[in-house]
């Protein structure tokens, strides 16, 4: 009977079916993007662990731009800042970049100025070390990224919330160490207002061209704006832009602005 055929076909086949080898998996690798590694900052008087993007399919030995972030860890805002850098290069629209993350290790101390304010000292045990941090970035920091890779002069740094408001503090007071500054909902607030005010009172002397940006989320401080452009818009040597993310959030803001800001500051030349 056709049925009783079929059965004892299966029932043959059982047997060669249970003596097929497993199917087997390698073992477990770590997934590498770049280069991580430390430095013994005088500066600042503590190792930081750097994290460094290295941009794939570009010749070896092309010189490449750089740009440094504050909140550089891996668990910070490295590795979308990485993918968004990583993305642009691939489709054309931002030119290839090494990134540097510089890991936090006390972030509302390294990422403050001065403050006379006496509730934003409340932030955090020590604040108002953001010169160090400068330092720190400028005299061991640059030095050991241009040892260890080939790199042009081009700097950029970006930054959010309070890494913004240090983007914004070095382009007031070091405006020759980056060639372009994006901050990102930068917190303006600090210290009273008194870097927005000053900015909007004197803009920083430019040697060459330099460019900034700012983008404000719904949470920033978007009336700070008017007098922002009014000064900075005039700055020789600087060219600034600004704009508002009303949709956006603090929490929200940094990807979709960083990638507009990218694409326009940093396209193919």
């Amino acid at each position: 009977m056709p049925a009783l055929v079929l059965c004892a076909a299966l029932a043959a086949c059982l047997p060669l079916m249970s003596q097929a080898a497993p199917a087997t998996a390698s073992a477990a690798a770590p997934l590498a993007i770049g280069d991580t590694w430390t430095i013994a900052s005088t500066a600042l008087g503590e190792t930081r662990r750097i994290n460094v993007y290295v941009p794939a399919g570009i010749p070896a030995g092309t010189p490449l731009p750089v740009m440094y972030m504050p909140d550089g860890g891996m668990l910070e805002d490295f590795l979308h800042v990485a993918g968004l850098l990583q993305v642009g290069a691939g489709n054309g629209t931002v030119r290839p970049f090494l990134l540097v993350g510089i890991e936090n290790t006390q972030r509302r101390r390294d990422l403050t100025g001065p403050t006379e304010v006496a509730k934003d000292r409340t932030i955090a045990p020590v604040v108002g070390g953001s010169q160090a941090y400068r330092n720190f970035i400028r005299t061991e920091l640059m030095p050991e990224i241009e040892k260890r890779y080939r790199v042009t002069r081009e700097r950029a740094i970006v930054g959010e919330s309070l890494a913004g408001l240090f983007v914004v503090e070095t382009l007031a007071l070091e405006p020759d160490l980056f060639d372009t500054y994006i901050a990102i909902d930068p917190s303006l607030w600090w210290n009273g207002r008194q870097l927005a005010k000053r900015l909007a009172a004197q803009p920083p002397g430019i040697a060459g061209r330099k460019a900034l940006h700012i983008a404000f989320s719904a949470d920033g401080l978007p009336d700070v704006a008017p007098a922002l452009k009014a000064s900075l818009g005039k700055a020789p040597g600087l060219d600034f832009s600004y704009e508002a993310w009303p949709g956006e959030t603090h929490a929200t803001i940094y990807h979709p602005a960083a990638l507009k800001a990218f694409r326009a500051l940093l396209k193919p030349r």
